[in-house]
């Protein structure tokens, strides 16, 4: 991937130097914002238990974990603010610029998106951090629950350090270009979440997770709303590679279908305990994540993306 002339975005909040915390107090009581529906931080924890249980680690298993609290819910969490507060900007170093640039193309391609159809567009912050974090109204932020987005404050967490186990335990990418790459399609799904916020597609699938009888059922919308954002990720890819024809170098493409495979539901389940459960999927297998990705990259539109419709999965 060549990101050289990215635009750069400032809506980068950068909290690496925290040094693994930026909490006030010695470990304060929190609030789980477990709320209406998705990946909630309780499931997180569980995931990460198992992991720990079998000897995994819980990123492995949680898969890039989200966030998809719904609503306006205030998490109860206690954490000094100022203490919580980095440098905000696009950052300086490699990684740090690599991201803000990301940011910045994808507000922009989305920005014209909406724009063609009449509407407004705000972009996502991107909270930059190691360990752990504040995580706003979505409670705690760990690096165990890798990228996640935070819909009430439209904002996605990112531990950097993720990107690095993509390469050495996902294996989803080899060399340079191709791992910047994997950062780009990861950051996109997440932006892809803060799409179907501007949407209203997330506060409506929280309601429909309430009303459900079963957690299949909830399963099963939440696997919708993932493969969406892995649709919209790759709708992004397509505008981009459109706007800057040197965008895309060999291999990246293959990068981001052998993450997509090395995090779909039945992999990590798999990986964990040797048997597949379809009723407990929250991301999709690693056909429906590859397949919903390609089916953004090669259409290029929203409307492609409906994971809702009749027989769509």
């Amino acid at each position: 991937m060549r990101y050289d002339d990215f635009r750069r975005s400032d809506d980068v909040e950068d909290r690496r130097d925290e040094g693994g915390g930026g909490f006030g107090g010695g470990g304060g009581g929190f609030g789980l914002p477990m709320g209406g529906g998705g990946l909630g931080i309780g499931t997180i924890i569980v995931l990460g238990l198992i992991g720990y249980a079998f000897g995994i680690d819980p990123r492995l298993l949680i898969g890039g974990a989200e966030i998809l609290s719904g609503g306006n819910q205030a998490s109860t969490y206690q954490t000094d603010r100022q203490a919580s507060s980095g440098k905000r900007g696009a950052p300086k170093d490699e990684m740090g610029s690599m991201i803000s640039g990301i940011l910045g193309e994808i507000d922009d391609r989305w920005s014209e998106i909406f724009q063609a159809s009449g509407q407004s567009y705000t972009g996502p912050k991107v909270v930059l951090f190691r360990n752990a974090t504040n995580g706003g109204r979505c409670g705690m932020a760990q690096s165990a629950m890798g990228p996640f987005y935070c819909p009430p404050d439209k904002t996605i967490f990112l531990d950097t350090a993720f990107f690095r186990e993509v390469e050495t335990r996902f294996r989803g990418c080899s060399g340079k270009s191709a791992c910047d790459f994997t950062t780009a399609y990861i950051i996109a799904h997440e932006a892809g979440h803060h799409i179907q916020n501007l949407l209203g597609i997330i506060p409506r699938v929280t309601r429909l997770q309430q009303q459900v009888g079963s957690k299949a059922e909830a399963n099963a919308l939440q696997v919708k709303v993932e493969l969406q954002a892995d649709c919209l990720s790759g709708v992004w890819v397509n505008r981009e590679a459109k706007k800057r024809p040197n965008f895309l170098e060999p291999g990246d493409i293959d990068a981001a279908l052998t993450t997509a495979s090395a995090i779909g539901d039945d992999t990590l389940q798999r990986q964990a305990t040797g048997r597949v459960v379809p009723d407990s999927f929250t991301h999709g297998s690693a056909a429906q994540r590859k397949q919903w990705f390609m089916t953004g990259y090669q259409q290029g539109t929203v409307q492609a993306c409906n994971t809702f419709g009749s027989g769509a999965l």
